[in-house]
């Protein structure tokens, strides 16, 4: 029975610099992790200033630094290894003489079938013509060879990136949108519905002309965007990062919603009630216009007619790229050359490109001045096991909402182009 030498490794100050870095950062994250306990509790923690935010932050820093750190010991590690066997093989050739060997050549290879035949008695004996000459022994290796396929397979980490599914960005056009707070379920206003400016010059003794005005009450409704996730008790105790993973990911879930609700939104039901949807809005038609001019169009209607300056236009990739291909009749580019990032805007009003927006229009409007995101209750995430069987199934339900209203305040400041 053969028994195989344990490997060695030549240790050198910048390995145990580099392992003593690894020890100390893995001993700052579970000491964190172990003042937040079982329930991750991160006002528990002290020796982390800041909110929960900050405090998942740094769990997030020190998580990147420890890949940064192991991933410098394995390299380190290999050169040690290395070391190691080159001074075994040094001291195997040259001191441990009673100790046998398989026959290797110079650089530590096994030597071949025919570099053995050629090192042989039987070959360096045989005399041309004789017929005959002296046999040799020659020490072949016929022993199932010990490989990844009968052993151990490479043993592989992940590398800790988590590559997100391909969605839409957000928030991309609640950004627009002036936010404001409420304690209400509904956010009333008045609107100013009728005026007849009736102001005119008078003679001495002159009837003087009516006005009229009137007002009416308008109410937006505050709606409950919300969403939730199970998961078993196993995923969050037996992978750390697996809290934060979802706790970030669920809330990214509302903000994509809610991007795309204050948009194109019904206002039926439970929906909000978006821009694209609000009664009483410009409309212009595309026809045979280019796009360019049809949004201008639009922008001149919103500045004539609702006497507001456009803040943002919201449109596709896909409608966007007409406009940023546009060249002139000798094929020089208007909205910039290739090799330079274009404008991204039009008609000095900035572009957005985003899904959410109509397939075949482009909404626009003085959200600055005339739109508002009252937020009743801002994102709040909760986990319980009382749903249903999770309890005796050993499973969380997560939850996450958020209860705001979208008001649009001038149906006249916003517009839509359609046809595209």
């Amino acid at each position: 029975m053969t028994v195989e030498a344990p490997e060695r490794i030549i240790e050198f100050p910048a390995l145990k610099e580099a392992q003593g870095k690894l020890d100390a950062k893995r001993k700052e994250l579970r000491d964190l992790l172990l003042e937040a306990g079982p329930e991750y509790d991160m006002s528990k923690v002290k020796s982390v200033q800041g909110d929960t935010h900050a405090k998942v932050a740094h769990i997030g820093s020190l998580n990147a630094a420890l890949e940064d750190l192991k991933k410098d010991v394995d390299e380190k590690l290999v050169i040690a290894r290395a070391a190691g066997a080159a001074k075994a093989a040094e001291q195997t050739e040259h001191g441990a003489k009673d100790v046998p060997d398989e026959p290797r050549t110079k650089n530590g290879q096994r030597k071949s079938i025919g570099e053995l035949f050629v090192a042989s008695q039987a070959c360096k004996g045989y005399k041309s013509g004789s017929g005959m000459g002296p046999s040799a022994q020659l020490d072949i290796e016929l022993k199932t060879l010990f490989t990844t396929g009968a052993g151990w397979a490479p043993e592989s980490m992940r590398t800790g990136r988590v590559e997100m599914f391909a969605t839409r960005p957000a928030p991309h056009v609640v950004e627009f949108f002036p936010q404001t707070t409420t304690a209400q379920a509904s956010v009333v206003y008045m609107e100013e519905t009728t005026y007849t400016n009736a102001a005119q010059e008078t003679a001495e003794g002159g009837t003087y002309q009516e006005a009229t005005l009137a007002l009416t009450e308008r109410a937006q409704q505050v709606r409950k965007v919300a969403v939730f996730l199970p998961v078993t008790d196993e995923q969050f105790e037996d992978e750390p990062r697996a809290q934060m993973y979802v706790e970030n990911r669920l809330p990214f879930m509302l903000r994509q919603r809610l991007d795309l609700q204050v948009l194109v939104g019904d206002g039926t039901g439970q929906n909000l009630l978006g821009t694209a949807s609000v009664s009483g809005i410009q409309t212009q038609a595309k026809g045979a216009d280019t796009t360019p001019d049809a949004i201008y169009k639009l922008f001149r209607k919103i500045r004539e007619d609702g006497f507001a300056e456009p803040s943002a236009l919201f449109i596709r990739p896909a409608k966007w790229e007409e406009v940023r291909l546009l060249k002139t009749a000798d094929g020089v580019y208007v909205w910039g050359h290739p090799s330079m990032p274009g404008p991204m805007t039009i008609w000095g009003v900035p572009a957005v490109e985003t899904v959410a927006a109509p397939a075949t229009s482009a909404v626009a409007g003085d959200y600055a001045n005339f739109a508002e995101l009252a937020v009743r209750r801002g994102i709040d995430v909760q986990v319980s096991n009382s749903h249903s069987t999770f309890f005796v199934e050993g499973k969380l339900a997560i939850r996450a909402d958020v209860r705001v209203a979208a008001v649009h305040y001038r149906p006249k400041a916003f517009g839509v182009v359609s046809g595209l």
